[in-house]
């Protein structure tokens, strides 16, 4: 039998397992997600030449991608039907597993409202066979932390409605989410009062490092199998503004968490500004990179 001491010892090592850098649980040669990108990062490009846009962030190594900017009401994504989207990522023989969808516009709307818009999403990402809808924002001036609890209780709703419409939904972070509130922040509220069988969580490792007070491996930890989606971007080691992946001051190979404790089923690259060139130059200098130094481990 083993005794006390060998089991505290055991547990210690177990414990203290979950905040190795990756290397440490990646044993496997090769990819194995597909290299993704969140087209909020060339989201000027993919207006003004849909088709050439996505050829060439394939011809980088990208195979994935996450939608920004869909019209609920015209049912289309980037100027595209549904149906004809989908047709352009069939032909390009690349997929959309997410998209970012504009809730923050219904926090206060009523609830049949609400319930609308999410079956126009449901619509939308499923002709584009999406496995995720998700909530990616809120407003400035919704920031508090009454709207915190409130928009908790949205999610809720809206998990359990995508959920049964046979997808999984997610809440995307920022950086506001952190920013304490007399000893209370956001996304704790978030955390404790949203189901997690609903409710996943996609995490942008940049805001965590540039905002939070726990890593990303500290986060996972909390919340294991939780986070299935991750946005990884860097942080320019002088101003903190977004930069190309291995121009920052964000050591990926030691804050990445283990995938599998993570849940994690796929992630984006991304840039949301401060491209050193333009978006183009900024998406292939990150693939290169991460291709080169981070790949391996995903």
């Amino acid at each position: 039998m083993m005794n006390r001491r060998d089991f505290i010892e055991k547990t210690a090592l177990l414990g203290s397992a979950a905040f190795l850098p990756i290397s440490a649980f990646s044993s496997h040669k090769g990819p194995q997600y597909k290299m993704g990108l969140q087209l909020y990062t060339v989201h000027k490009d993919m207006t003004s030449d849909t088709i050439g846009t996505l050829k060439a962030a394939k011809a980088m190594g990208y195979e994935d991608f996450e939608t920004f900017g869909f019209d609920s009401e015209k049912g289309t994504f980037y100027g595209y039907q549904s149906s004809e989207f989908k047709k352009i990522l069939d032909d390009l023989e690349i997929t959309a597993s997410s998209g970012h969808y504009g809730f923050s516009a219904y926090l206060h709307q009523p609830e049949d409202d609400l319930k609308r818009f999410v079956d126009q999403c449901l619509e939308g990402a499923r002709a584009l066979d999406m496995k995720y809808i998700t909530w990616p924002w809120i407003a400035p001036e919704q920031r508090t932390m009454d709207n915190y609890k409130l928009m908790s209780e949205k999610l809720n709703v809206i998990g359990e409605q995508v959920t049964s419409g046979g997808l999984g939904f997610a809440y995307h972070n920022h950086g506001f989410e952190f920013i304490d509130h007399n000893g209370e922040n956001g996304f704790d509220v978030i955390l404790k009062e949203t189901d997690p069988s609903l409710v996943k969580l996609q995490m942008d490792m940049y805001w965590v490092m540039h905002s939070s007070p726990y890593t990303p491996k500290e986060l996972v930890s909390q919340q294991p199998g939780r986070y299935v989606m991750w946005h990884i971007k860097d942080m320019d080691k002088v101003t903190r503004d977004y930069t190309e992946l291995g121009n920052g001051a964000i050591d990926y190979v030691e804050i990445l968490p283990d995938p599998v404790e993570s849940g994690l089923e796929f992630y984006f690259l991304e840039q949301g500004g401060n491209y050193a060139h333009s978006p183009m130059k900024s998406v292939a200098d990150s693939a290169d990179y991460f291709k080169e130094h981070l790949q391996q481990y995903l």
